[in-house]
């Protein structure tokens, strides 16, 4: 696997994963002390947006002009735009109005490096799910010590010093993509609309995936969403701040153990397996909503890590493996898109019904929807009977 090409986006994509998880503590300190929460969030927001409302484009350019190019230029862009808040910050207090467009144009460099990801793993890894494995891992690790990093760095230097280190991850990334060596095809292009429909078409006639973002786009209103804003809020005044990084720890840890298991056991019907293994994601809701004591939260966290990364490479192998090449980046945008546009609802909507109704409810609502969902992908035979390319 760890052949020259591979070896230059692992290290690129590692480098940079790296820097994404610095950053949210970067911008949550960052913009905290000058414009509150509401900054925070508008921030945010303003990522969010761009990255969800843009991502079909971006999957319809990567054909028009091959993942790698269009990877490349979503990096330099973002290095452009975290070094221009880099130097803001140096040198006085950066406006509202700066954050918020450098932020969105950060969204516009993942929307564009995003449908990339999926159809790159198949042209330089002859093994897509050792591949997704070791990324997941190294996404894991990333997630584990990064922000711990990132703090530590705010406190001593600012989070200028973030945003100049993810700058700076962000060109590794750049560097690493130019040196490979493969030469991807691009997809003649004929217009936006047909092309957009083209990928939508492809989307749609494939049962296994579009009712699995259903029901992951369930998931992003009732469970992800309000997850970690009512968790978050559940622990810590239950167990205190640190019971909640002690339970995102756990996550991580369960996390790179789930992305170890991926690299060995290859499943005859992974998304069946995949399924199964999201049993052991609703321990996280459970031990919420049961208000456990802290022991047990950092089980049911770890529990759901390992379930979430077996299931993520699961997922990423099964869709790079069963969609043609000249259609995938398409398909990426729309499974993208569906899959994260419903968690800002969740996000927004689970603290102000937590108000009405108790964030401990919110929680056992998202527990059972989470298993009702689970129940709903084993019944639907497409998703239940998907075989592993080759198996």
């Amino acid at each position: 696997m760890w052949t020259r090409d591979f070896s230059l986006y692992f290290v690129g994509r590692a480098v940079a994963l790296m820097g994404d998880a610095m950053l949210p503590v970067a911008v949550t300190l960052g913009v905290l002390g000058i414009y509150g929460p509401v900054g925070v969030g508008v921030v945010l927001a303003a990522w969010m947006a761009a990255f969800g409302g843009l991502v079909l484009f971006g999957g319809v350019l990567a054909d028009w002009f091959t993942a790698r190019r269009m990877m490349i230029f979503a990096d330099v862009l973002r290095v452009a735009t975290q070094l221009t808040i880099a130097v803001t910050f140096f040198t006085g207090q950066p406006p509202l109005w700066l954050l918020i467009t450098m932020s969105f144009l950060s969204g516009l460099g993942a929307a564009l490096f995003q449908p990339g990801v999926n159809s790159m793993i198949p042209q330089i890894a002859a093994d897509p799910q050792r591949a997704n494995a070791t990324l997941r891992v190294a996404d894991a690790v990333a997630r584990l010590i990064g922000p711990g990093i990132a703090g530590a760095i705010v406190l001593l230097g600012g989070p200028g010093v973030v945003y100049a280190i993810n700058a700076g991850t962000f060109l590794v990334s750049a560097l690493c993509l130019l040196a490979m060596r493969v030469r991807l095809t691009k997809t003649e292009a004929t217009s936006l609309v047909s092309d957009l429909r083209e990928g939508w078409a492809e989307f749609r006639s494939r049962t296994w995936m579009w009712s699995v973002i259903l029901v992951w786009a369930v998931y992003g209103i009732v469970l992800f969403g309000p997850m970690w804003p009512v968790g978050a809020q559940v622990i810590s005044e239950a167990n205190g701040d640190a019971a909640y990084v002690m339970a995102i720890t756990g996550e991580g840890l369960g996390s790179i153990l789930g992305g170890l298991v991926a690299m060995r056991y290859r499943p005859a019907r992974p998304l069946f397996s995949g399924a199964l293994a999201m049993i052991a994601f609703m321990a996280m809701p459970l031990v919420v909503a049961l208000a456990a004591p802290i022991p047990v939260i950092v089980i049911g966290f770890t529990l759901a890590g390992a379930a979430w990364a077996f299931w993520s490479v699961m997922w990423a192998t099964s869709v790079q493996t069963q969609v043609p090449g000249e259609v995938l980046n398409r398909v990426t945008a729309y499974e993208v898109a569906g899959s994260v546009l419903s968690i800002p609802i969740g996000q927004s909507l689970g603290p102000v019904v937590g108000e009405a109704i108790g964030a401990q409810t919110v929680i056992w609502a998202g527990f059972v929807a989470g298993l009702a969902g689970i129940g709903v992908l084993l019944s639907i035979r497409p998703v239940r009977n998907l075989r592993a390319v080759g198996r």
